[in-house]
């Protein structure tokens, strides 16, 4: 083992509509608070793994996976949950600790990663190259957490979304480990993937601006819109997904999960999208007046039972 954001529900064909609150906090003061109390929670009961540690080239890269073991038995799946914050900062808390909390409270072993952005001079590909590494360290420590290596997924917030389904999709095409030199057995592909009020498109008119600027830096060619624009990359093995959103989302256009489920239509992956009517962008795992009524991850935690990661 390594140290170191109306009730009601409707089925039409492959797609489940749920309808729901929520929202983000936006100015920097604020993103500076829940970043705070984000580190406070995690360290109070999320174990710091450095993940680059023995790795020659990246040592000095302080990446942190925080480990929240399971408070109960039966389950021996594992989640590593990405926060969002435009790819520029994290929303620790509400999205990155309430999250595992949550998890763990079920019974699923939950890591939660802080990886690389903008904010401190990072963009692509390193926090491509921070998930493949904690997917590799989950799976290969995996008898030592008590964790089935073939139940390891990944769910993640607005650009923290964005950044887990590359990791579904690019998971053969953009080997980062490799390219670093690193080998690795384990497979790179999450088992299952949940973007959140996601950020996908880099197109300009779905974009959202500062993420795009915070992933792709100073190059946004055409090109490279494209290459990171996720409804364009869907692969035919992308793994099982769910995707959650609002129609109302104030930050992020919620066609962007609908260009994502569109494109997983297409290629045949196993895919789920829950939209709510209202709810609006950052609600995260917080226990607000959307949580209250609604419980999202309910439905959430249903379907990983209908994709055998968990028993109900």
């Amino acid at each position: 083992m390594r140290g170191g954001s109306g009730g009601r529900t409707a089925v039409d064909g492959l797609i489940s509509i749920v309808y729901s609150s929520g929202m983000k906090f936006r100015a920097k003061i604020c993103a500076a608070l829940l970043i705070c109390c984000g580190a406070t929670a995690s360290a109070k009961s999320g174990r710091p793994i450095l993940i680059w540690n023995g790795v020659a080239s990246m040592e000095k890269k302080r990446v942190e996976l925080y480990y929240h073991a399971p408070e109960a038995e039966g389950q021996r799946a594992a989640v590593i949950i990405c926060p969002g914050g435009s790819y520029h900062h994290l929303g620790l808390y509400n999205e990155g600790y309430k999250t595992a909390d949550w998890f763990a409270k079920k019974g699923v072993s939950a890591f939660m990663l802080r990886y690389r952005t903008a904010e401190g001079g990072h963009h692509h590909p390193e926090m491509l190259q921070d998930i493949q590494r904690a997917i590799q360290i989950v799976r290969e420590d995996a008898d030592s957490y008590g964790i089935d290596a073939d139940k390891v997924g990944v769910i993640g917030y607005s650009a923290g979304g964005h950044l887990v389904t590359m990791a579904g999709a690019f998971h053969s095409s953009h080997d980062e480990l490799s390219a670093l030199g690193i080998v690795h057995e384990a497979s790179l592909r999450p088992d299952f993937v949940v973007p959140v009020y996601p950020v996908v498109s880099m197109q300009d008119e779905l974009a959202h601006r500062w993420s795009r600027k915070s992933l792709l830096g100073k190059d946004q060619s055409d090109e490279r819109k494209a290459e990171f624009s996720m409804e364009l990359q869907i692969p035919a093995d992308m793994p099982p997904s769910y995707i959650v959103v609002a129609k109302d989302d104030n930050v992020v256009d919620y066609r962007n999960s609908l260009a994502l489920y569109d494109a997983m239509q297409k290629q045949g992956v196993s895919c789920r999208i829950a939209i709510y009517d209202w709810g609006r962008h950052g609600f995260g795992m917080l226990d607000n007046k959307f949580m209250k009524e609604f419980r999202w991850n309910d439905a959430l935690w249903q379907w990983l039972v209908e994709i055998g990661i968990v028993s109900g």
